[in-house]
């Protein structure tokens, strides 16, 4: 699956500034430090949409920083992503454009080139099999690695089998020549080493967020209200349609449990079959709109349990780590990556992917009282702040980073015989 290229020539016109800079993550003393190289860094992003994988570039951009790494943007799909990038204030990174007038418009990968000369970045990031073919044109035009990161799997990243046939070969064929793969989930690192990556070319770096402590103005009890909160990009992978089976049934025996659902809809087309299900199953008067946010805490905060019913191609949901940072219980679908961050019954719950019948279960067993609310979201909240947080991921990546500038010849080895066939 995977390919070389040549070695890398970084060029440094400037003589390199060493800068001391702290380990907060590393579980060593805070007052330590270490003089590391400057980095500059150019993620090359998609930008039409600001969901789970785009806040993970922006909290790295925002914590990079901390470790001596200069972590700007470039969009090859101009539109929430810039805009919301613009209003963190703590932002220090530039947001460039190249933007593509089709899928495999590789005009953008010139501009790319252009960028990395005028700004002197020291590698690209890529995140999505879209812009994974942009940097790997960008990196052999001007000569410096590119790190890809594996948020979700291309070959299950949707519902509709030819988008996921393309973007599997199109990241496929882009990997040839790629420096080194960031997986979010240890179930994505085994994924891709089985379709061919060398295992020492492959690092987990879990998705982080910010810890915060969310201001309540109530705390549910059993028996009572209980409103819990779908946050997501609405398309089919999600599994809208199972959870409001599930709350259909949880009304038919008399729960008072209401469906906040939060983001936008992928298509038209969607949204009215969305619709139509809400008014067949007749739980519209149980549901709640709210739309695209870029204030996920806030959103949070308005709900008793966070739901993800996903039934495919999660690598490792930044939402479920954003409710667990809130002290807000998951009710999860036991899919890849999620059961690395949620146990059963402990930091929230997981129900079988496809099954409304054990999805209401898992709501009932939380609104009924059978599990203690704030022991859950308490739990919660601790395993977040233990090993989920932004700083921990932008200190790991900045390792890969560092690992790649010091290597003599940091490409994947792509001339191996057993990459699998395209699904």
């Amino acid at each position: 699956m995977f390919g070389s290229v040549n070695d890398f020539s970084l060029n440094h016109p400037t003589a390199p500034v060493l800068v001391p800079i702290p380990s907060p993550a590393s579980g060593a003393d805070s007052n330590a430090s270490a003089a590391v190289m400057p980095v500059r860094v150019l993620h090359v992003v998609n930008g039409e949409h600001f969901a789970g994988a785009e806040r993970v570039q922006s909290h790295l951009g925002r914590c990079l920083p901390q470790f001596a790494v200069t972590a700007d943007f470039v969009c090859v799909k101009p539109g929430k992503f810039p805009d919301a990038l613009r209003q963190q204030p703590c932002n220090s990174g530039r947001c460039h454009c190249a933007e593509m007038r089709g899928r495999f418009d590789l005009r953008a990968a010139l501009r790319v080139k252009e960028l990395v000369k005028t700004y002197d970045y020291d590698l690209l990031h890529a995140h999505t099999p879209r812009t994974a073919m942009i940097a790997s044109v960008a990196s052999r035009l001007s000569g410096i690695p590119w790190v890809y990161h594996v948020h979700s799997p291309a070959a299950r990243d949707s519902a509709n089998k030819w988008s996921n046939r393309v973007n599997f070969l199109v990241e496929h064929l882009s990997l040839h020549g790629c420096s080194h793969l960031i997986t979010v989930s240890e179930s994505l690192r085994l994924e891709t080493i089985a379709k061919g990556a060398a295992e020492e070319k492959v690092t987990v770096v879990h998705n982080g967020v910010p810890t915060i402590r969310l201001e309540r103005d109530h705390t549910p009890t059993p028996g009572g209200r209980w409103v819990i909160g779908m946050v997501a990009l609405m398309r089919p992978r999600k599994g809208l349609e199972v959870v409001l089976q599930s709350l259909a049934t949880l009304k038919s025996e008399g729960h008072d449990v209401v469906l906040r659902i939060i983001g936008p809809f992928e298509s038209d087309e969607y949204r009215s079959e969305i619709e139509q299900q809400i008014e067949r199953l007749g739980v519209a008067s149980r549901i709640e709109r709210v739309g695209f946010t870029q204030d996920v805490p806030a959103e949070l905060a308005k709900m008793d349990a966070l739901v993800l019913p996903s039934l495919f191609g999660e690598g490792l949901p930044m939402v479920v780590l954003e409710a667990m940072a809130a002290a807000v219980p998951v009710i999860a679908t036991r899919v890849e990556g999620t059961p690395e961050a949620i146990t059963d019954g402990v930091e929230g719950l997981l129900a079988e992917p496809r099954d409304p019948i054990t999805l209401a279960d898992k709501i009932r067993s939380l609104v009924t009282g059978q599990h203690d609310w704030k022991t859950m979201g308490e739990a919660a909240h601790q395993r977040q702040s233990r090993c989920f947080s932004d700083v921990a991921m932008a200190e790991k990546t900045a390792a890969v980073y560092r690992k790649l500038m010091t290597a003599t010849d940091g490409t994947i080895d792509t001339d191996r015989t057993d990459a699998p066939a395209v699904p």
